[in-house]
C-alpha cells in the first residue's frame, strides 16, 4: 500500500509540474486571429476616418469596412493547444511573423510603414478615378546620364512611345519594356508648353534600361485629404481606403446601404494585390455582419478554402473591378465571385 501510495503521490507531483510547464513555459508561437473591422466612412476615436476640407463630402448609408487580423505573442504551451483547437485561430511559428533577425519592434515598425505607403497608394488611385491625374515631375537629373542635357527639373513626363504615364511606378515599367539602347519618344511639359524629345535609356548596374532622373509625384487637387488611423499595421487596407475615399468625395453610395468588408493591398495604378491572413478577416467579417467580401483575385482559392456561410467572395483584382461589383451589387445583380 505504501508503494502504491508513493507512486500515486509521484504521478500526481509530475502531473502538477507538466500542469505549470504548460501554463508557465512559454513556447516559439503566436497565435492570429480576427482582429477588428473599422467602417472606412466612419469614425474612429471620435473623428473621421477619412477627413475632407475645401470640398463637400456625402454620407453613406452602409459600410465599407476594413478587416484586420489580430496577432498574440507570448504563447504558453497551453494557449498554443487551445488555439490549435479553435477553428477561428491559426497557431503558427513565431518566425513567420517575427524573423529572427528582426525585433518584434522592428516588424511593428515596418508594418507601420507599410500602412502608411498603403494609405498614400489609396489615395491616389481614388484620386485618379476621381478625376485627379497624378503628374511625374523630374526633380533632379544624373550628370552624364542620358537624360542630361535634354531634360530639366520641373519638366512633367507625360508619355512614353504615346503611352500614358500615370505614375511614377508607370514612367519606370515603360522606360524597362524595351532594351537599353532603344531610341524612345518621350512627351513631356515644360512651363507649360507641349513638346517630344528622343532618348536612349542606358543599362544601369542593375541591368535594367534607365534615363537618369529622380522623379517626384504631383496630384494637384482643390482640398486636403487626411486619413486619420494609425493604430493598424501593414498594407493590406489599402483597397478600403480607396473605396472609402472616393464614396466620400462622389454623391454615389458605393454600399447601397449594405455592410461591404473587404482587403487588399492597393498600388499607385489601382491594382489590387494579395494579403495574408484572409481566414481570420474573413470571420472578422462575418462577424461584422458583413453582407459579401472584396477577395484580391491572388486570395481566392485560400479565401474558398475558408469560406463562411452566407459571405459571397467577390473577386476583385483592380479598384476598377471593385467600383463595378459595388455597381452590380446596388443593381441587385451577382458580380464575379471567387471560384467562378
Amino acid at each position: 500500500m505504501r508503494r502504491r501510495g508513493a507512486t500515486v503521490l509521484f504521478g500526481a507531483l509530475l502531473l502538477v509540474v507538466l500542469l505549470w510547464q504548460a501554463m508557465v513555459v512559454r513556447v516559439p508561437y503566436v497565435e492570429l486571429g480576427p482582429g477588428p473591422t473599422v467602417d472606412t466612412m466612419g469614425t474612429s476615436d471620435g473623428h473621421p476616418v477619412i477627413q475632407v476640407q475645401g470640398t463637400g463630402t456625402s454620407n453613406s448609408a452602409g459600410q465599407l469596412r476594413l478587416v484586420t487580423v489580430s496577432v498574440r505573442s507570448d504563447l504558453t504551451l497551453f494557449d498554443a493547444m487551445r488555439g490549435w483547437l479553435q477553428s477561428d485561430y491559426a497557431v503558427v511559428p513565431r518566425e513567420l511573423i517575427y524573423p529572427p533577425d528582426k525585433t518584434e519592434q522592428q516588424v511593428d515598425q515596418e508594418n507601420a510603414e507599410d500602412f502608411k505607403n498603403s494609405q498614400s497608394s489609396a489615395e491616389t488611385a481614388a484620386l485618379r478615378k476621381l478625376g485627379y491625374p497624378v503628374q511625374v515631375a523630374v526633380k533632379d537629373v544624373v550628370k552624364g546620364a542620358p537624360a542630361d542635357g535634354h531634360l530639366q527639373s520641373g519638366d512633367v513626363i507625360a508619355t512614353v512611345d504615346g503611352s500614358q504615364v500615370t505614375s511614377a511606378q508607370k514612367l519606370t515599367e515603360l522606360i524597362r519594356a524595351k532594351p537599353a539602347g532603344t531610341a524612345r519618344t518621350f512627351g513631356i511639359t515644360r512651363g507649360g508648353q507641349a513638346m517630344t524629345l528622343t532618348l536612349s535609356p542606358a543599362k544601369a548596374d542593375d541591368g535594367n534600361p534607365r534615363i537618369g532622373v529622380t522623379v517626384e509625384q504631383k496630384q494637384p487637387h482643390p482640398f486636403d485629404l487626411k486619413i486619420a488611423l494609425d493604430r493598424i499595421g501593414g498594407p493590406s487596407a489599402g483597397l478600403m481606403f480607396a473605396l472609402g475615399i472616393v464614396d466620400k468625395l462622389d454623391p454615389t453610395d458605393l454600399t447601397g446601404g449594405m455592410v461591404i468588408a473587404g482587403t487588399g493591398e492597393i498600388d499607385d495604378e489601382g491594382k489590387v494585390g494579395p494579403i495574408g491572413g484572409i481566414a481570420q478577416k474573413l470571420v472578422a467579417a462575418k462577424l461584422a455582419k458583413a453582407k459579401v467580401f472584396l477577395t484580391p483575385a491572388a486570395n481566392c482559392a485560400e479565401a474558398v478554402a475558408n469560406a463562411q456561410p452566407g459571405l459571397p467572395l467577390v473577386k476583385v483584382s483592380t479598384l476598377d473591378d471593385a467600383l463595378t461589383a459595388l455597381q452590380v451589387l446596388r443593381d441587385h445583380g451577382t458580380p464575379t465571385l471567387c471560384g467562378r
